[in-house]
């Protein structure tokens, strides 16, 4: 299974009801992908690193700047420092970042319509 697939079904399998979605699982599987870096992965980690900034506190923080800055050049520029600054600051707007109800709207939206523009595509 490549990198989009696995973020489509883990999208699938989880959605977007954060209540419903164990914290420790997200973390289970983002640990793993930090441990053991497949190449081709870094939409399916930064969709981990979502999931956890979305479900996390700060003192989840740490394996998302693990996941940012100690994989890969192409995996950094995918996660997003502004849930590492959100988590540390407990979610509140300030200078170049946004509150914690934005960040996580945009997230869901975000994936919400990635694989509806991809299947356009196909026409």
């Amino acid at each position: 299974m490549d990198n989009e697939e696995r973020a489509e079904r883990l999208i699938q399998e989880l959605g977007f009801d954060f209540d419903s979605i164990p914290k420790s699982f997200i973390i289970s599987l983002l640990e793993r992908e930090v441990a053991d870096f497949q190449e081709g992965s870094s939409e399916y980690i930064r969709l981990l690193c979502g999931y956890l900034y979305c479900l996390g506190d700060k003192s989840d923080s740490e394996l998302i700047r693990r996941a940012k800055y100690n994989i890969s050049f192409d995996v950094g520029c995918m996660i997003d420092e502004e849930w590492i600054k959100s988590l540390e600051n407990g979610g509140v707007a300030e200078e170049n970042v946004r509150d914690r109800t934005a960040v996580i709207d945009d997230f869901v939206n975000y994936y919400q319509n990635y694989f509806k523009v991809d299947d356009l595509d196909d026409f």
